[in-house]
């Protein structure tokens, strides 16, 4: 357009020479006008463009990916990333640790598995997945993207629960272990606090591969949810605790999957000898603290049966007719 422009004023400066020294026509005076207009133009075509001013400053911004919501925004310039790599990789492996695995203010995408369960009917209670974080992973997308900036999603992986629907059905068809402790029928509230975790871990499902928790299973042991007071084992000295007797229920729980194809993951032992299994035999548990956590080693799931009577707790392993001889230790 510009270009076009020029000509046209190109060749009425022509015919203006042809014409001669002549005093200026309207004609001449509207071509100086087009003139200075267009020399104007150029100018600003040419002045220096000031890209610093106009570069947008690099940010990173992570993003959860079921939800596509920017959770957390880095600034590498601000964080020392051009001057001192390695202390913005500490800051960055901070930040990809406390979104995995939370904070005082905040929880973590980490999340340990709840399983599935079989209500009273027979019909699953569906639980929720295992859900990790790769920090490592995130650390690695977030320096990739520290010079140019960009959008980074979290790694999640998710895994569900080891088993089929079809197998349902038959997961009660054989016990392939027991184990049964007793108690006395005086001590009520330990009784109840028994009974009661007991409850929570009957018709548990777990699938090849599961991991199970003794805490994520049974949850709190508080008065809101029914236990009472009883003695417990703390620090070498019985004493008075909401829940105290719950440690029988996870170490009967112990003896049982001992005699199966499982992985253990967590036990603890009392800091005195129990008298309701053989020393050495027992995992004692602590809400929020210590744990009876292991994993189903084997490629078939099975179920765990806990009866509870007046004064002893039985805890069975039940699977498949077809699966007994692949769940057993060899």
């Amino acid at each position: 357009m510009l270009k076009k422009k020029w000509m046209a004023i190109l060749c009425m400066i022509g015919t203006i020479a042809l014409v001669g020294c002549q005093g200026k026509t309207a004609e001449e005076k509207k071509l100086e006008q087009q003139i200075q207009e267009s020399e104007r133009e150029v100018g600003e075509i040419k002045k220096p463009v000031n890209f610093e001013q106009q570069t947008e400053p690099v940010v990173v911004e992570i993003v959860d990916p079921s939800t596509k919501a920017i959770i957390h925004t880095i600034s590498p310039k601000e964080m020392d990333y051009e001057r001192d790599v390695q202390s913005y990789t500490k800051q960055i492996e901070q930040i990809a640790k406390e979104l995995a695995r939370g904070n005082e203010q905040t929880a973590g995408y980490d999340k340990r598995m709840i399983l599935d369960k079989l209500d009273d009917q027979g019909k699953v209670m569906e639980g929720s997945p295992l859900i990790v974080l790769k920090e490592s992973e995130l650390v690695e997308r977030i320096l990739e993207a520290s010079a140019t900036g960009g959008k980074v999603e979290l790694p999640l992986y998710i895994t569900e629960s080891g088993y089929s629907f079809e197998d349902i059905p038959y997961l009660e068809e054989v016990v392939v272990a027991s184990y049964t402790t007793y108690f006395g029928t005086t001590d009520i509230g330990r009784n109840k606090n028994i009974e009661l975790s007991a409850e929570a871990i009957n018709n548990v499902i777990v699938g090849s591969g599961d991991n199970f928790s003794f805490n994520t299973v049974v949850g709190p042991r508080d008065e809101a949810n029914g236990y009472q007071p009883a003695p417990e084992i703390i620090n070498k000295k019985v004493v008075m605790g909401i829940g105290g007797g719950i440690c029988q229920t996870s170490s009967t729980l112990f003896n049982a999957v001992d005699q199966i194809l499982v992985k253990f993951v967590e036990r603890h032992h009392h800091s005195l000898d129990v008298g309701y299994v053989p020393k050495g035999r027992d995992a004692t548990v602590s809400y929020g603290g210590l744990d009876f956590r292991f994993q189903n080693t084997s490629d078939v799931p099975f179920l765990i049966k806990a009866n509870y009577s007046k004064n002893s707790l039985t805890v069975e392993i039940r699977t498949a007719e077809k699966y007994v001889e692949i769940l057993k230790k060899s």
